[in-house]
């Protein structure tokens, strides 16, 4: 029932990423395609120019993407670590959640175009880093605990560093995807919702499936956005996709968890 609640929470915020972003509107590609086709009407020095501007600021908003999710990636590992060192108690995960949904929604839309954005993504993963506490001390119980972890642990590597780095090396357009995504969003939210009070355990690790494929969805999608320029925000996209990373990384703990006999 925990890890309902956590989904929930975390899916919430990553639907209010989305919608502060624009991402699922389309209006932002509409914006990036009228610009386009006033570019393709300028002589032929100025849009080669303005190409060149464009493509320097996308690279720019991918290593700065790329530079602050590893660096808070780093701190939200460093806040589990002391939450399991001082052994925080079971409820720390939904009040954490509910604090960087908080974040999310009423500070990060007022900051993320200035330096206090930086501080609030910190604030966001960190407190995100400080529920893991609870949830890996509850894993480690187990005899195969930390071979759970370390598995689910790689296996969010493997998928975050597959997908992006496909949508970085490829540069398709997944902007496609945005409906889909949209709806298997919503359909999961309600999933999560009912099951906290239906406690299936069956739909409980078909939700947490769900969830991977949605969030390994949206890795492509975001990552996409970037570099089409969809996206022009690191702080945001950085918000994105974490919340990607963690929604992967707790449903992955919570399959193998019942796999390895967790409930």
């Amino acid at each position: 029932m925990e890890i309902n609640k956590i989904q929930v929470e975390i899916c919430l915020a990553d639907l209010i990423i989305d919608e502060t972003n624009g991402s699922l509107s389309g209006h932002k590609e509409h914006s990036v395609t009228n610009e386009r086709i006033k570019m393709r009407t300028q002589q032929p020095s100025v849009y080669s120019a303005t190409a060149t501007v464009s493509t320097a600021a996308k690279n720019k908003l991918i290593k700065n993407t790329y530079t602050l999710l590893s660096i808070t990636l780093l701190f939200s590992a460093f806040m589990a670590a002391a939450s399991m060192l001082i052994a925080l108690p079971p409820f720390m995960p939904l009040v954490s959640s509910l604090g960087a949904l908080a974040l999310i929604w009423l500070v990060l839309p007022r900051t993320a175009n200035s330096a206090a954005g930086i501080w609030t993504v910190f604030a966001i993963t960190g407190l995100l880093g400080l529920g893991l506490g609870p949830i890996l001390n509850q894993y480690l119980a187990l005899a195969n605990g930390s071979q759970i972890i370390m598995t689910a642990m790689g296996g969010t590597g493997a998928i975050f560093l597959g997908l992006s780095g496909y949508a970085l090396t490829t540069r398709k357009d997944f902007s496609f995807m945005g409906g889909f995504l949209f709806a298997g969003f919503i359909v999961v939210l309600l999933a999560s919702l009912a099951n906290i009070f239906l406690a299936i355990p069956a739909l409980s690790l078909a939700v947490s499936g769900a969830v991977i494929m949605l969030m390994s969805g949206f890795i492509l999608y975001d990552t996409s956005r970037m570099v089409n320029g969809g996206e022009t925000n690191y702080v945001m996209a950085t918000v994105g996709l974490y919340l990607s990373i963690y929604n992967i990384f707790i449903s992955l703990l919570h399959i193998l968890g019942v796999m390895g006999g967790d409930d």
